[in-house]
């Protein structure tokens, strides 16, 4: 997300929301909650006929913010937080638990799970590195923004490991494993420079990379900071917002708010890009997956950053969409080839905030289906085997928060693992949502031992990925 409610280049460098503040980091750790009581569920959604609604845990007072993304780690989830993140116990999909809380403001919480380690965005300014640092000014040269480390082996107390600085902070991170078993990376996108912020000066067309040691990862540090844009990009690019990574196939997507680009990663510590397209239609480049043959890419455009009504007829089909590129010529020379749009075709009213967001594929081998959240357009599951003609073959819609007025809210990040749809929804909390439909029956053979959905793994029946 872009940071809602305004536009995206004038809310990500707020200075703070007024989140609660913690003494240290020896308090992170908001305690352990139990499961509801076992009522039967009900759900308050309207699905088609191949989605079941299976469950939903509450947000707590502790997360009282937006929910934002996903990622998971064996049989747990982890939900980032404008507050921090959770981390929810699914190996009972449908009777998911809270297992514990982190309180550590600073920004959308955008996060990646390596192992035992959590990578955590920090974009609005804080104080200090510490997770009880009060909020402060981008213009503060002393300010923290950038990614902190966490351990979670020991699920029930995460602990806080290290702070890595960024130019202009961490809206996204994007975890890239290294190939010599020493080392992983995180891709850190930002964006919004100003001359009056010491710590992201303009131009800022370029991204950081954090090396990682795996036996020292408190020594992570930035080893990079590659220009994407030497001749300074579109005019609406100051930094990327999300980059999608696809190891096995040494490539990457970088959704780069007025660009779409193509980038060689065969040596992850210094990223090279191979194509850049340009849509009059995208108001705001905004993240991507790859197909599991790496032969097609999904870009997505954030029109209105999130926070605005745009899946109406008055809107049209074309913004705020899905837009699906083909990857065509040779490995040291692709081009990005433009196939067709995909918006979603339940139009929705004037009170709901919806356009494209994030979403993952469904692991059937040799076909494209796609999980995908649109805010308060619900979750949209399509299939893109033709990429000319994309389209929707199930659904998950609630009915507007509020019939009278916009308030922000809905489904931010809808992914698929291990047989379920998770769906982290920004007011409402994790909703669970299981696939009934024969398409997908091969997918429940697809186990993974972990998944970034930025860092896409290549899939097999009853293979997972690994770390």
């Amino acid at each position: 997300m872009a940071s809602p409610p305004a536009p995206p280049r004038l809310w990500k460098r707020a200075a703070g929301r007024g989140a609660l503040a913690l003494a240290g980091a020896a308090s992170l750790v908001l305690g352990l909650l139990t499961p509801a009581a076992a009522d039967t569920f009900v759900s308050d959604a309207v699905t088609s006929d191949n989605l079941t609604h299976v469950a939903n845990v509450p947000k707590t007072e502790t997360m009282s913010d937006f929910n934002s993304d996903l990622a998971f780690t064996g049989d747990y989830a982890i939900g980032g937080n404008y507050n921090g993140f959770v981390i929810y116990d699914i190996s009972e999909p449908e009777e998911p638990r809270i297992v514990s809380e982190v309180l550590c403001p600073g920004g959308q919480g955008d996060l990646s799970v390596s192992g035992d380690l959590v990578y955590f965005s920090v974009e609005y300014p804080r104080a200090g590195t510490e997770c009880g640092a009060p909020s402060t000014s981008a213009a503060d040269p002393d300010g923290f923004e950038g990614i902190r480390i966490f351990d979670i082996s020991d699920k029930a107390n995460p602990q806080y490991v290290a702070a890595v600085r960024t130019d202009c902070g961490s809206h996204t991170n994007t975890l890239v494993p290294g190939k010599d078993g020493e080392h992983e990376y995180v891709y850190v996108s930002s964006y919004s420079p100003s001359a009056n912020f010491p710590n992201c000066q303009p131009p800022h067309d370029k991204i950081s990379v954090i090396e990682v040691p795996l036996d020292d990862p408190a020594s992570a540090e930035v080893v990079d900071t590659p220009v994407l844009f030497p001749d300074g990009g579109n005019t609406r690019t100051s930094g990327c917002h999300d980059i999608t990574v696809y190891p096995k196939h040494d490539i990457a997507a970088g959704a780069c708010m007025g660009d779409g680009i193509l980038m060689d990663i065969s040596d992850p510590a210094a990223p090279v890009v191979t194509d850049v397209v340009r849509d009059e239609n995208f108001a705001f480049w905004h993240s991507a997956t790859f197909t599991n043959d790496g032969r097609t890419v999904l870009f997505t455009d954030e029109l209105g950053g999130g926070g605005g009504a745009v899946c109406t007829e008055e809107i049209g089909p074309q913004r705020g969409a899905n837009a699906i590129y083909t990857i065509d010529g040779p490995g040291s020379d692709p081009e990005l080839e433009f196939e067709g749009y995909y918006k979603l075709p339940r139009h929705q009213g004037t009170t709901e905030n919806c356009v494209a967001h994030n979403g993952s594929l469904i692991p059937v081998p040799g076909r494209d289906y796609f999980v995908q959240a649109w805010y308060q357009g619900g979750v949209s599951v399509l299939d893109f085997n033709n990429p000319k003609r994309v389209r929707e073959i199930g659904y998950f819609d609630r009915a507007p928060i509020d019939e009278d007025r916009l308030v922000l809210g809905g489904s931010w990040s809808a992914y698929y693992y291990n047989g379920y749809v998770y769906s982290s929804d920004i007011t409402r909390g994790l909703d669970v949502i299981k696939l009934e439909d024969n398409r997908f029956r091969v997918a429940e053979q697809v186990h993974m031992d972990e998944f970034n959905p930025q860092s896409q793994p290549e899939y097999r029946p009853g293979r997972g990925h690994g770390r």
